[in-house]
């Protein structure tokens, strides 16, 4: 069956928010703050301790993010089952040996040419000496 480009943009959009909710009901309830959350937030939750009792962590999460993904889907007004999203790429930051140290670069040296005042004096004293004859030439015509 398929898929019409509405309804990968509206997965898509519900993919990133499952992500982005489920990452900062995370970070909320690891601070102390579960019981601030919303009812929705906090059955998520549950069901990924729940899911955490028999999986590893990175499986629990992926759960979740899908079942979040399914009810979003469905909020935002897709039609039918949500399509596959190709899986996302593991954390880049969990290997540290790729990262590079910030390096401003070396100043360069200014260089000044000689010929740079000459250069910008010649266009000045040409449109002077044309204005001139404009002038002149005008007051001559008009005598």
């Amino acid at each position: 069956m398929a898929t019409k480009a509405a309804d990968m943009l509206i997965a898509r959009r519900a993919d990133t928010r499952a992500r982005a909710d489920f990452a900062t009901w995370k970070m909320i309830a690891k601070l102390n703050g579960f019981s601030a959350l919303p009812p929705e937030a906090q059955s998520f939750l549950e069901g990924y301790r729940q899911l955490l009792a028999n999986m590893s962590e990175a499986d629990a999460s992926e759960a979740t993010i899908q079942l979040m993904y399914k009810r979003y889907y469905s909020e935002m007004g897709g039609s039918g089952n949500p399509p596959q999203l190709p899986s996302r790429a593991s954390d880049p930051t969990k290997d540290s040996s790729n990262v590079t140290a910030f390096r401003r670069p070396p100043a360069r040296p200014r260089q000044t040419a000689p010929d740079a005042t000459a250069r910008s004096r010649l266009p000045v004293a040409l449109i002077f000496i044309c204005l001139a004859i404009v002038y002149v030439s005008i007051r001559m015509l008009w005598r």
